[in-house]
């Protein structure tokens, strides 16, 4: 038995009788790169594992190989996450890197993925290939016909600027693959993500799309660069890093006044800022203190826990 189809047999069985009443929360759970804290970054196990766990989101970072096929991957290169460097020693560039955008899907096929961080699943066990977009999203849309609930996605539009640059259509094949697979309109279950708000305001005005989208925000110049109704023009809300709204608490009522909704990035038990003690305590402060509208968190259970307290 192939262990990669094993686990993720079992993976699935356990998100089908999990928390399946998870779905419509008023604060949303998003799955930060799936369940990322139990299982691989961007693997179908670990956004099982997550849809199991009461995510109401799954996110995928996108990137694009070299055949025009959109892959789940948090870096523009394979580096940290994969086993590319043993299969393919020769393939790196001059900057000793190696990068989707220079591999088939064919060839992307024979990498394995690892374990980013310290402490989390053994970084020794590869057992699973990166997958494409598309098999991400028939893995959700499958287990939402099969559980009856109707969990979204998040993508992101990773360094659009790297693909532009390397003439690959990037963020046209992302509005193809969507239309595809049903995801059109202003009330479609999914969020576009990205930093770039060339790249989102060109989703908008270009490419006419209505799908909601996310302005990330990395820091708060950014955010009083931008403008909160500049940003509400194109974009249903933000995604600030969780300094942000500490350094400036009045963020999320101002971004709520311009009608934006709030999703800041990211909570992970492994780092919590002082002066909270655990991620419990920092989520609880950031949803029910500051008011968010929902968070990237790496363990989808955790931030479910303490939205059910509430309830």
């Amino acid at each position: 038995m192939n262990p990669y189809r094993l686990l993720c047999g079992v993976v699935l069985a356990v998100a089908c009788g999990t928390c399946i009443n998870a779905a419509g929360t008023e604060k949303v759970i998003i799955a930060h790169r799936g369940a990322c804290g139990y299982l691989p970054e961007h693997t179908l196990a670990a956004y099982a594992m997550a849809y199991g766990m009461g995510a109401d989101y799954i996110e995928q970072d996108l990137a694009m190989t070299s055949d025009h096929v959109l892959i789940c991957l948090h870096d523009t290169t394979l580096d940290a996450t994969t086993n590319v460097a043993e299969v393919f020693p020769d393939r790196k560039r001059e900057d000793g890197k190696y990068y989707p955008a220079d591999f088939t899907l064919e060839e992307v096929r024979r990498l394995r993925t690892r374990e980013r961080l310290p402490k989390r699943f053994p970084r020794e066990t590869q057992l699973f290939p990166i997958p494409t977009f598309e098999e991400a999203i028939q893995l959700v849309q499958g287990l939402n016909a099969s559980t009856g609930r109707d969990v979204g996605i998040y993508p992101e539009l990773k360094d659009p600027s790297f693909y532009k640059e390397a003439n690959l259509p990037f963020v046209e094949t992302l509005l193809e693959v969507l239309a595809r697979y049903g995801y059109e309109g202003p009330d479609a279950n999914i969020y576009i993500q990205c930093f770039s708000p060339a790249t989102l305001i060109q989703l908008r005005e270009n490419f006419k799309t209505t799908l909601p989208m996310i302005q990330l925000i990395s820091d708060n110049e950014m955010l009083e660069e931008l403008g909160y109704e500049k940003i509400a023009g194109y974009a249903q809300g933000i995604g600030p890093e969780k300094k942000c709204i500490e350094k400036d608490p009045s963020l999320v009522t101002r971004a709520h006044q311009a009608g934006l909704k709030v999703h800041p990035y990211t909570f992970r038990k492994e780092f919590v800022p002082k002066p909270y003690t655990t991620v419990e305590e920092e989520m609880d402060a950031f949803l029910f203190k500051y008011d968010i509208d929902g968070g990237f968190v790496d363990q989808p259970d955790k931030m479910k826990a303490v939205i059910d307290a509430h309830k």
